[in-house]
């Protein structure tokens, strides 16, 4: 591969540091908790807050001093902003879905981990043999024919998700996995790359890392939002068969009448979860149509460029 990038050794601002870490750190692990603890815990609500204070000071900082940890000014490029965009999204639906699905299979279908993963595991196989075609694929057609109708059969799976019960065929289950992640590879890759394309070449490390560190974040709202929708359609559902929900679901203490109504619950809950990552992937498809085609920058097309007088054979 041809190194296209320019080495350099920039100063380190501290205060960048300090302020990203504090930043990124406290937001991760209050949607993290969300899921765990709900959204109205004081400690999510403080990590929350603190994380998004950090963070405005960290912009602020990136914005006024001259070597930034993390450019933000790569937001000018429009190209760039709405495939971060785009990416937040997919990444949201990626990991709440990788979240649900093996609790579904064990929980809601009653399989054990072993199985869960096997059944699993034909759809992410599937996701890296069709990596490599798909980039081949971009390179012809350009990111919007194959990113609208990946979010499309993206926005298709969900919908069928939710329409599970405690007797669905696992072979049902492992057929949407499969279409789930041959749909993302429609996506996630071609998004990134076109995105990245329109930035300049002393850009790319920072539209890396600004990707990378989303990806994080993005994980993170997605599955506290997914434990959410969850944990709400559970209790309702229970709530409907006349249990007494007021305390939430213990399951330590859970009697054998509340037992036996748990996987369907869960079956019920998790429907909650995917109806929202349908609405979401119809969000993705939205900012997906303004979506245009970016060369690589000219810096990067000169340095691939034969030298003169070199022959092509």
């Amino acid at each position: 591969m041809k190194n296209i990038s320019v080495i350099t050794r920039p100063p380190i601002d501290i205060l960048s540091l300090l302020l990203s870490t504090i930043g990124f750190g406290s937001l991760l692990f209050g949607f993290s908790k969300a899921g765990e603890s709900g959204w109205s815990s004081m400690l999510v609500i403080s990590f929350i807050i603190i994380g998004v204070a950090a963070l405005f000071l960290f912009t602020w900082r990136q914005l006024s001093i001259e070597s930034p940890i993390m450019n933000l000014r790569t937001f000018r490029f429009p190209m760039f902003s709405l495939s971060v965009v785009l990416f937040i999204v997919v990444m949201m639906l990626l990991l709440s879905s990788m979240l649900l699905l093996p609790m579904l299979l064990q929980n809601g279908l009653g399989k054990n981990t072993l199985q869960a993963g096997l059944l699993l595991l034909p759809g992410t196989l599937l996701s890296g043999i069709m990596g490599p075609l798909m980039g081949k694929m971009f390179d012809k057609y350009g990111p919007r024919r194959l990113i609208i109708p990946g979010l499309i059969l993206i926005g298709a799976v969900m919908f069928l998700f939710s329409t599970i019960t405690v007797n669905t065929s696992t072979v049902f289950i492992v057929a949407l996995h499969c279409t789930f992640l041959l749909a993302l590879s429609m996506v996630m890759m071609p998004a990134q790359t076109n995105g990245m394309n329109q930035l300049p070449a002393e850009l790319y490390p920072h539209g890396t890392a600004i990707m990378s560190t989303l990806q994080q974040v993005a994980g993170a709202i997605g599955s506290a939002l997914a434990m959410t929708m969850l944990a709400t359609g559970q209790l309702n559902y229970l709530r409907d068969q006349g249990f007494d929900m007021s305390n939430g679901l213990n399951l330590a203490q859970a009697d054998s009448a509340i037992l036996a109504h748990l996987p369907s619950s869960f079956v019920f809950g998790i429907k909650g979860a995917f109806i929202f990552a349908g609405v979401m992937s119809i969000i993705a498809l939205f900012i997906s149509l303004f979506m245009k085609r970016v060369k690589p920058s000219e810096q990067e097309a000169r340095l691939n460029q034969p030298e003169s007088g070199t022959v092509l054979h």
